[in-house]
């Protein structure tokens, strides 16, 4: 595809000297897409709304607005039994033809265009009502779909068809048919899900004919002036997964079938590999894509872990695509494409792959958000105006908490004042910096340095402030964020010198010996035991220690993309503790939290549970484990066993009459919750 000349810069498009493939216009015939950006699928739990599809119609109005080439929705079931759970979002009539052209209309007067995802679930649907290719049961499911039959069969492929008819007739400009992460239409191309004895089954030509039927159909209902993206599970990651001569034939023979666009799909959802986790290198997977350019005519779009527009220009660049997926960091910032045009990419809330409120919260049946953007799902709910009475501001603490409420404020036209005991803003995000696959953290903190310049706040590192100080100032509000404090234990020898806290380790640099003992398995455990097992090694910013970790076939020449696993020797000898019974990290994240864990084991981390902590000297850490004594023999303990907010300077401000509130940490000291400490400083100061 080509480019627009460099040295043809639009005025209103500064950026695109820096980014000139990553702007350029994209023909498909029919229609020109005003860039190489598509906002790829993501559920985020506004789908099921009832009546007309208004807070979702605002979510995707503000990403068009933002200046993306090309919206896809999340996945819409073509029929009941495709649905992701019971009352989930599908399109089979006229009345929710009427709901989504709220959607459409809002999308189109923003400037945007938008295809409508077409999913089908198969075993993979949270529901009685499932079926498949074979009735084989999904691992990450509790029911056992019920294998469709011939004519079953023939009526799903009319279901897609219909559900791309109605989709044009709600006004999208496109669909995208879902063929990949392992949803039916996989399930029917794999070995691994498709058993069957008939003509939809066991040759690769059969196995291949549902998703080759479904575009025929859907292009002969659409008609040619609109777009059928097809999403190709071009990596499954599972075992008896396509080979790469498979997924080029089916690439090949989708082109003839009538689709617009290839889009990359990459694993299945019960792959046990990371591939969208924010330990996950940026663009890791763009070399999938890379190896499919030129084996068809049709623009290859690829995806996962493409975050910044410099990495979004580098890859087309190197040719490893013509258009690029992205989706959580639209989440994270709807200007994402604006910025980058007008060469503001410094201004980017960079999405940090974390998955705590987009994903982790659409699998608990709860509405996404984002851990740096608390407005998203929410625009019509959470706004920042401007203040209708400024006000003096003081915001004590510039972690995360801090940062979100103080910018806010002076956003909104408030006199703030933002005050740092230490030599930098940051908190608790500069230690998380540091843990390896976590180098994103460091996005997040450029962001909000640019963002308090433009703000015009006052800030004041290196100053710890008390009451009297801020009394004296006068300040009409004081925000509390002075975050936690670690939780000391109390037993004989934890006074011992080679008894750290978290905080010496990531923050104090302090040296810690070959074999350690931590106590405490929650978030802050295991971030310090990747910090220790790897210390001083190549992380997860290294694509080939990557593949060679998770066991990912960098060539791609195995069926399904998998070999055998080889992580590096950890660094450390490391036992973790936890004093209840059970998994150690439960606390973690829902959709994260299997990779830590499975992380820790491939660095022979020792796991605890029930664990009675008796004593420490030179022996070791003395303990008891069910009941049965044993004795750690470690240079070093770090106790990781939780915070105490840092409230001290509440009750003194409010005995001088002064207006205070507590944020974040300094609010509630349980597990560290970045999410929730910049949400509650955003709705604070939007509430000023």
């Amino acid at each position: 595809m080509s480019t627009e000349d460099p040295s043809s810069v639009r005025a209103d498009h500064p950026g695109q000297a820096r980014f000139p493939n990553l702007l350029a216009p994209l023909d498909l015939g029919h229609v020109v897409l005003r860039n190489r950006v598509l906002m790829g699928s993501m559920h985020v739990g506004l789908e099921e709304q009832p009546g007309r599809l208004s807070k979702m119609a605002a979510y995707f109005a503000a990403r068009a607005a933002g200046g993306v080439g090309l919206i896809v929705t999340g996945g819409v079931a073509p029929n009941r039994a495709g649905v992701t759970k019971p009352l989930a979002g599908k399109l089979r009539n006229r009345y929710e033809v009427f709901k989504h052209r709220a959607v459409t209309d809002a999308v189109h007067e923003a400037g945007g265009r938008i295809a409508m995802q077409i999913l089908h679930t198969g075993r993979y649907a949270y529901s009685p009502l499932a079926v498949a290719p074979s009735a084989i049961q999904s691992p990450i499911s509790p029911f056992k779909p019920r294998a469709l039959s011939e004519r079953g069969v023939r009526s799903t492929i009319a279901d897609f068809a219909r559900a791309a008819r109605l989709a044009k007739e709600a006004g999208y400009d496109g669909v995208e048919i879902m063929g990949s992460e392992g949803y039916l239409i996989n399930q029917f191309i794999a070995r691994h899900t498709n058993h069957r004895k008939d003509g939809w089954g066991g040759s690769y030509a059969n196995r291949i004919r549902f998703a080759l039927e479904i575009v025929r159909q859907t292009r002969d209902a659409v008609g040619e002036d609109f777009i059928i993206i097809y999403r190709l599970s071009m990596l499954d990651l599972i075992p008896d997964g396509s080979t790469w001569d498979e997924v080029v034939e089916l690439a090949k023979k989708v082109e003839e079938a009538g689709a617009s666009i290839i889009n990359t799909g990459i694993g299945w959802h019960e792959a046990r590999v990371p591939t969208i986790g924010t330990m996950v290198p940026r663009g890791a997977f763009t070399w999938v894509t890379k190896k499919l350019m030129g084996e068809v005519s049709l623009p290859l779009v690829t995806s996962n872990r493409i975050n910044m527009p410099e990495t979004a220009e580098r890859i087309l660049a190197d040719g490893h695509a013509d258009m690029v997926s992205m989706a959580r960091p639209l989440l994270a910032d709807p200007e994402w494409v604006l910025k980058a045009e007008q060469d503001r990419s410094d201004e980017i809330n960079t999405c940090i792959a974390c998955n705590q409120a987009c994903l982790d919260h659409v699998f608990r049946n709860k509405r996404a958000a984002c851990l740096v953007n608390p407005l998203a799902c929410h625009e019509t709910e959470l706004r920042i105006e401007p203040a209708s009475a400024p006000r003096r501001v003081a915001v004590v603490g510039a972690g995360p908490a801090g940062l979100a409420a103080a910018t806010v404020a002076a956003e909104r036209g408030h006199a703030v004042t933002l005050f740092e005991a230490s030599e930098a803003i940051g908190g608790q995000f500069n230690m998380a910096k540091k843990i390896p696959g976590k180098e994103e953290f460091r996005e997040t903190l450029r962001y909000f340095a640019r963002r308090i310049e433009l703000s015009g706040l006052s800030l004041e590192l290196g100053r710890r402030v008390d009451a009297a100080a801020l009394a004296d100032a006068g300040f009409d509000v004081v925000v509390l964020a002075t975050g936690v404090r670690p939780r000391e234990l109390s037993f004989p020898g934890a006074d011992d010198p080679r008894v750290l806290s978290y905080v010496d380790v990531l923050a104090g640099g302090a040296e810690v010996g070959e074999r350690v003992a931590i106590i405490g398995a929650g978030g802050i455990g295991f971030d310090v035991a990747e910090f220790l097992a790897h210390q001083g090694q190549s992380t997860g910013e290294d694509l080939g220690t990557f593949l060679r970790t998770w066991g990912i076939d960098g060539e791609h020449e195995s069926p399904g993309g998998l070999q055998a696993p080889s992580p590096p020797a950890p660094r450390r000898k490391i036992v973790m503790c936890q004093r209840r019974a059970g998994k150690l990290g439960a606390s973690l994240g829902k959709t994260t939290g299997w990779i830590h864990r499975a992380a820790l084991k491939q660095l022979e981390v020792e796991m605890l549970d029930r664990v009675r902590y008796e004593r420490f000297d030179e022996q070791g850490l003395h303990i008891e484990v069910e009941g049965s004594p044993r004795v750690l023999e470690v240079d070093n303990v770090i106790v990781c066993a939780g915070q105490l907010k840092d409230d001290r300077l509440l009750e003194p401000l409010r005995a001088r009459g002064i207006t205070a509130h507590c944020i974040g940490g300094a609010a509630l000291a349980a597990e560290l919750d970045a999410k929730r400490a910049i949400d509650e400083g955003t709705r604070l100061a939007a509430s000023l």
